[in-house]
């Protein structure tokens, strides 16, 4: 019994802690609430619109709920104007019908309420066919203020957990795949190099480029979560270590494509049971390729790393293999520097795939990471600077203004 609870209780807690079931226990509850407000506030019989607004606007986040209440809240009362001004001139009729649609997708557009552009015209075709114009127009504003206030309030008083850990899963999941896609170049270093075997690991690169996506849009939730929630304390320093931290493995990311891209023009130049590099070169290669990788992993461990311990493990871990990859990286150039004497003609190529290797190495040096990270805050600093003082000379403005009014008062 002891070990089907505790097999029970992991299951319901992973599923409480899975994004979509959160999102759908949220939105029911939220919608469930605002119908009840709906129906005492509301004076029509069945205050749908309200739990609708609600089921809407909920979102994952409390940012993207709170953009999200404000570009319904305008679809809504924009395509109840329309409708109140096309039946007070023309009535319900087809081509009326159809003017009031295309006006509501204009002005939609123009207003700027994204993905709500097409509730701009539900509203106004709603609010055109009821007999009761005045009122139910006004009933429909009321009910959606109600959905948005309940469910903007709703995230607010119960804040949405925040999905760093997410972000963080994708952003290991894509250094590792980084990892064994490099440890199978390394692996076939050794053997005959074929170009449909090179070609297929240019493919294999081409399928983790665009994989970042994915990623990214990981990465855009986990900062969204960070944003507005009173559950975090530094969401800025997070949303920077994480964002900074995509962005240098996505740029290994596309070494890695141009790294096998060079292996494939090298195996161009070979034939089929030649191998790419000598033998020594070869197991030099493989070892380099092995700290990489490494070197990749213990990176995106290091940025999406919350605990102090545990990231001074990966930074140990990080410092460890970019040493040792430099110092192979210096064996094998001495030992490619050796062989292109004896094959000029592929000179380029062995050039070439060094610099790719130092690219992925700088840019997962410490000191490369560091100053980006003070660039990164430095920038959100200046930026946030900027509003502030933008605010502040809009609130001098209104002294200002306020204090020209008292002294003509006065006067």
């Amino acid at each position: 019994m002891r070990e089907l609870w505790t097999r029970t209780s992991g299951t319901v807690r992973r599923w409480i802690g899975d994004p979509t079931v959160s999102l759908y226990l949220r939105a029911t509850v939220a919608a469930t609430l605002s119908y009840v407000v709906a129906l005492q506030v509301s004076a029509e019989p069945a205050p749908l619109t309200a739990p609708l607004t609600a089921l809407l606007i909920v979102q994952v986040t409390v940012y993207s709920t709170l953009k999200t209440s404000i570009r319904r809240v305008n679809s809504v009362i924009v395509g109840v104007l329309i409708a109140i001004g096309f039946s007070a001139v023309v009535g319900l009729s087809w081509w009326s019908l159809a003017l009031t649609i295309l006006a509501s997708l204009v002005v939609g557009h123009f207003v700027r309420v994204d993905e709500f552009v097409n509730e701009v015209a539900i509203s106004a075709m709603l609010i055109l066919g009821t007999t009761q114009l005045a009122s139910q127009a006004w009933d429909r504003v009321l009910e959606t203020l109600i959905g948005a206030g309940v469910g903007l309030a709703f995230n607010v008083v119960f804040a949405p957990p925040v999905w760093v850990d997410t972000a963080g899963e994708a952003v290991e999941g894509l250094a590792r795949r980084a990892r064994h896609l490099l440890l199978e170049i390394a692996d076939e270093l050794g053997g005959p190099a074929p170009v449909e075997q090179a070609a297929a690991r240019l493919h294999e690169a081409r399928r983790l480029d665009q994989a970042i996506a994915d990623v990214d849009a990981a990465m855009r939730q986990a900062e969204d979560s960070l944003r507005l929630n009173p559950r975090v304390s530094e969401g800025l320093l997070s949303r920077i270590v994480l964002r900074t931290g995509l962005d240098t493995l996505e740029i290994c990311v596309v070494v890695i494509r141009v790294l096998t891209r060079s292996l494939t023009d090298l195996a161009k130049r070979r034939d089929g049971d030649q191998r790419l590099f000598p033998q020594d070169v070869t197991v030099a290669m493989e070892e380099l390729l092995g700290h990489v990788g490494g070197a990749l992993v213990s990176f995106a461990v290091l940025v999406t790393t919350q605990v102090s311990r545990s990231a001074e493990e990966a930074e140990e871990r990080l410092t460890s293999e970019l040493a040792a990859a430099w110092s192979v990286r210096e064996n094998v150039a001495q030992l490619l520097l050796r062989h292109v004497q004896e094959d000029p003609e592929a000179w380029q190529l062995y050039g070439s795939v060094l610099a790719e290797i130092d690219r992925m190495l700088d840019e997962l040096a410490l000191e490369h990471r560091s100053g980006r990270l003070m660039e990164e805050l430095d920038r959100a600093s200046a930026a946030n600077a900027e509003r502030l003082g933008r605010l502040g000379r809009f609130a001098g403005l209104r002294r200002l203004v306020r204090g020209g009014r008292l002294r003509r008062g006065k006067t």
